[in-house]
């Protein structure tokens, strides 16, 4: 059922879930179909997290927000921990361009046109290809490797900073990688994303959103909108619920899709877990944030097909430190055709993005904030405008969204989009043994990252919930 957001909830669950994110929304739903009492809480009025869109004009245009963009996997993991519906409405995206000083490349994004791509346009042999993609598909997550991913190229393709670019730069947008991460993260991402091209959700976020929730519903997770969780409960060193609006709810196991670092140190409390632990989680870094423009095309106006996903820069030469200054030169326009969104009678819309540091953002002051959401979208405008010449006449509704506008939507700390680096996984995957009855599914690691990563991390983490309340129920059954 779905309570109102005025509602106190007495009932006692097994599980209760903070935060709708894919993770925590996936992890809802398998725990709930597997028979599991479950509560979902969310502190935004609308399911999804950083997996959500917005209206503007009267529905007339709507937005995704997050980088529209998955892996084919996503289809596998919806039909299994979803529904058959929602898996089929997954579609491969048919173009991924490339326009930047150093180079311009069109691809669909599977393995087999990167390798081409790189031995006739880059001019690299194919043994030197082969031998770089068979160290991408070896990598394990297990692991010990300090390799970088700056180390990896230079490794197959030194001095070649535009194949960096060309490999890199997908990424970096998807998950805010850069050459210092471990090449380990790396090869997972882009070894997934590779395979067999990128692919999208016909109909958008908000349809498929929409169906999540049915589903949720279906199978019997209980769902609370607009419901801030103040406090997670700790009675004898066990987690035994959570604290919204000053009341109480009681269950035997709480999942935090919330921020890493939020979790523990607001939610908990630093307190309850060893100084060891704590130790670690201080030094896990936030990942970075981002900034989008959105541009809606009148009613009754077109754009002629010119791709899906465009990575275009004026930089002459690729930094993924410069790709988050104010400064940059690169963003990433996603393009949304009528076929996307069918149901709102021939309409376009395209969307930038580019990274961004959240300091940069956040000292500003209330004019210097306005003038630099205007440059922001003035630098979006007379981009596209390189690709499309004209079609700024033909946008009708122009805003923009940067770090602040994240944080306050998302509630991550520092609105770091694509949540830890990498060490952050570590820590989230040993809550429950630090704090018993604790678990974490938000984003950790850019291994994790994205909406695919973000899914299958909700199953692996249900998978330990399950475990942790079978072992309740046989601690109760003992004479």
């Amino acid at each position: 059922m779905q309570y109102s957001s005025k509602d106190k909830i007495e009932k006692k669950y097994e599980v209760i879930v903070i935060g709708s994110g894919l993770a925590g929304m996936t992890l809802a739903n398998k725990m709930a179909k597997d028979g599991r009492s479950v509560l979902l809480l969310e502190s935004h009025n609308k399911l999804g997290g950083f997996a959500t869109w917005f209206k503007r004009q009267d529905g007339s245009h709507i937005f995704d927000v997050s980088l529209h963009g998955f892996p084919v996997g996503m289809i596998k993991t919806c039909r299994k921990y979803w529904s058959r519906e929602i898996a089929d409405r997954i579609h491969q995206l048919k173009s991924v361009r490339y326009i930047n000083p150093q180079f311009e490349v069109d691809t669909d994004f599977t393995k087999e046109d990167f390798i081409k791509v790189l031995i006739h346009k880059f001019n690299v042999t194919e043994e030197t290809v082969q031998a770089f993609f068979l160290e991408l598909a070896h990598m394990n997550f297990y692991d010990n490797s300090q390799m970088t991913n700056g180390e990896l190229f230079n490794k197959y393709f030194p001095g070649r900073s535009d194949i960096t670019r060309f490999l890199l730069e997908p990424i970096v947008y998807a998950n805010g990688s850069n050459l210092e991460d471990p090449a380990i993260s790396y090869g997972i991402v882009f070894s997934n994303f590779m395979s067999k091209g990128v692919y999208i959700f016909q109909g958008g976020t908000d349809v498929m959103i929409g169906l999540m929730k049915e589903e949720l519903l279906k199978n019997g997770v209980d769902i609370q909108l607009q419901a801030r969780v103040e406090k997670i409960i700790v009675d004898n060193k066990r987690v035994c619920g959570v604290e919204v609006k000053g009341h109480k709810i009681y269950s035997k196991a709480v999942v935090s899709n919330s921020n890493l670092r939020t979790t523990i140190e607001k939610l908990v409390g630093e307190n309850h877990f060893s100084d060891e632990y704590v130790k670690l989680a201080k030094a896990v870094r936030l990942n970075t944030s981002s900034c989008q423009v959105y541009m809606g095309i009148k009613k009754g106006e077109s754009i002629p097909f010119i791709g899906d996903l465009i990575f275009t820069s004026e930089d002459n030469d690729f930094s993924t430190d410069l790709i988050l200054s104010p400064k940059v030169g690169s963003q990433t326009f996603s393009l949304y055709y009528p076929e996307m969104r069918p149901h709102l009678e021939n309409r376009f819309a395209i969307v930038s993005s580019s990274n961004a540091r959240y300091e940069d953002w956040k000292n500003l002051s209330t004019d210097q904030y306005e003038a630099q959401k205007k440059v922001l979208i003035e630098r979006a405008l007379q981009g596209l405008e390189k690709i499309l010449p004209g079609v700024r006449a033909k946008i009708d509704f122009v805003d923009a969204a940067t770090p602040l506008t994240v944080e306050r939507y998302t509630l991550h700390e520092r609105g770091a989009s694509f949540g830890t680096k990498f060490e952050g996984l570590h820590v989230s995957m040993n809550m429950h043994k630090e704090l018993p009855g604790l678990f974490h599914a938000g984003s950790v690691g850019i291994i994790m990252s994205g909406w695919l990563g973000a899914a299958n991390y909700g199953v692996i983490q249900a998978h330990e919930v399950d475990n942790y309340l079978t072992r309740l129920e046989k601690e109760d059954q003992r004479p």
